[in-house]
């Protein structure tokens, strides 16, 4: 169970004294419990610590981006370094090659025609990549794809 892993990673950080890698998996833990609070539930499923750690991720991509516009190397360097230790816990991301074909599928299963429908296609290229590829990313390849004219 990826609870267990994260705890027994959080154990051995804190033994091996890696201060970054034990302060972001007590941030992960810390908000599992929040979430598990929220949730009313004694202990997450493996489903809910992946949104937890997406959430993460997601914002620590995001402080990147601001400490990169404030020439902040030094707090990038940190970020993308624990950034990294959190993508350790979320599977594997789908290949480029399989996420176009998914998104073409889609294009054509929902006959859309231009950018009006990219909510009908996100829908459903959300539904088959669930958590295996990045959302700003098949947002992203499905705007290219329905913004190019038909040939």
């Amino acid at each position: 169970m990826l609870e267990e892993k994260i705890t027994n990673d959080y154990k051995e950080a804190m033994k091996a004294k890696d201060a970054i890698k034990s302060s972001i998996l007590s941030l992960v833990r810390a908000e599992m419990m929040n979430a598990a609070i929220a949730k009313k539930k004694k202990q997450l499923d493996d489903e809910d610590i992946l949104s937890v750690i997406r959430k993460q991720v997601k914002q620590h991509q995001d402080s990147i981006e601001q400490f990169k516009k404030g020439n902040r190397q030094d707090l990038v360097d940190k970020e993308e370094k624990e950034l990294e230790i959190l993508k350790g816990y979320l599977p594997a991301e789908m290949p480029a090659a399989e996420l176009n074909k998914i998104i073409d599928e889609a294009i054509a299963s929902t006959a859309a025609s231009g950018m009006k429908d990219m909510g009908k296609v996100m829908k459903e290229v959300g539904s088959k990549v669930a958590g295996r590829a990045d959302s700003k990313t098949v947002s992203d390849l499905v705007k290219l794809r329905l913004s190019k004219p038909a040939a």
